[in-house]
């Protein structure tokens, strides 16, 4: 009998890192910051020198992409690596699907061996279209080979999309800190 799901889809910050967003929220409530104030988030309190990741950037402490990390929220997630190889040995066609800026790419993608997990990657920023635009889940589907979008299961950390995943008929998870219960979805999902 043939497997009901054939291709799983990930995001990348959140996914395989922690949250972005509560990254932010917890770097905002640690600075003071108001909402809104992402370049405080991302730069720390400029008028200050602190021990914030930035600052030790422009110091030369860092290296870019150790900042990056730290700013959007910590390591990789092991855990999800090594059930993407499980999935890729198991037969089953993978996606990163990522909201991304053209600059970042050299960073991220050395955060995570993209090559050997992913079939395919569509990042934004070089599609030129952004989740939660459904056709960027169209671009994904397409380019694994056509698979319908009820064979298909995306994985991400933010409601909105997963909700335009979901209507175009592909199953989501919502990836939440507690990888357990991500995982144990995934498990039911895939069979």
């Amino acid at each position: 009998m043939p497997r009901s799901i054939q291709v799983v889809m990930f995001d990348f910050g959140g996914v395989f890192t922690d949250s972005p967003f509560e990254a932010v929220a917890r770097v905002g409530v640690k600075l003071g910051a108001a909402a809104g104030q992402i370049e405080a988030i991302m730069f720390g309190p400029y008028h200050e020198d602190t021990d914030h990741a930035w600052h030790r950037l422009e110091r030369g402490e860092i290296e870019l992409e150790r900042a990056v990390r730290e700013i959007a929220g910590g390591g990789l997630r092991e855990v999800l690596v090594e059930r993407v190889r499980a999935l890729r040995d198991a037969g089953f066609a993978t996606a990163l699907v990522t909201n991304n800026v053209a600059e970042f790419r050299p960073h991220w993608r050395a955060m995570l061996p993209v090559d050997e997990l992913f079939d395919l990657v569509v990042d934004s920023s070089e599609v030129g279209v952004r989740k939660p635009d459904p056709a960027i889940f169209q671009l994904a589907l397409e380019g694994l080979g056509g698979v319908p979008p009820e064979r298909a299961l995306f994985l991400d950390d933010y409601p909105s999309n997963i909700a335009a995943a979901e209507a175009l008929g592909i199953r989501g998870i919502l990836v939440e800190s507690e990888l357990r219960e991500t995982l144990a979805a995934l498990d039911r999902l895939i069979g």
